[in-house]
């Protein structure tokens, strides 16, 4: 009897250890992957509502560079945001543009999808434009230098000096694109 009574006690401890031992990691696991699904990858063309880019689309076949619909000195008419987006946490490559800080900070800058946006006309839409304050600072970076910015995105249009910004980004990190 009391040979059985320690096997069962045996075989309850090995269970309870197994079980303990599976049910850590699971634990970890779910940590690992809400910590990596909590910030949101996006590509630019995320930041453009579907039915605009269907009217995109359909645009840019009506219309050729030269028409007298083209105006290259006003900032395109399109520039809906997707207001669900807002209050997520992302990480999204672009290039800087500083406008705020010092040689070996910047503290505001715009993040834009392709080198000399902003610089030549027209600018892109405001979807594709996003003002960026980074409190504490971030590096300076080179402006042909991709990187990838981390922080909460929020569908807020501001007024950069002419160009008008869809989003805003409080900025967390910033790491080199790879």
């Amino acid at each position: 009897m009391k040979n059985r009574l320690s096997l069962t006690q045996i075989g309850k401890n090995r269970f309870h250890s197994t079980f303990m031992a599976l049910s850590l990691l699971l634990a970890s696991f779910a940590f690992s992957s809400n910590a990596t699904a909590s910030i949101l990858e996006l590509k630019w063309l995320d930041l453009v509502p579907e039915s605009e880019r269907i009217a995109r689309e359909m645009m840019s076949q009506q219309l050729e560079y030269g028409d007298d619909a083209y105006d290259a000195d006003m900032q395109s008419e399109f520039g809906a945001v997707r207001h669900e987006l807002s209050g997520k946490q992302v990480r999204i490559p672009g290039f800087v543009i500083p406008l705020e800080g010092d040689a070996d900070e910047v503290t505001e800058f715009l993040l834009v999808p392709y080198y000399g946006s902003c610089i030549h006309t027209p600018p892109p839409p405001p979807n594709q434009i996003i003002h960026v304050s980074f409190p504490e600072g971030a590096p300076d970076q080179e402006l042909w230098d991709v990187i990838y910015l981390e922080g909460k995105l929020m569908t807020e249009q501001n007024m950069v000096g002419m160009i008008q910004t869809g989003y805003h980004i409080i900025g967390s990190n910033i790491t080199p694109y790879e």
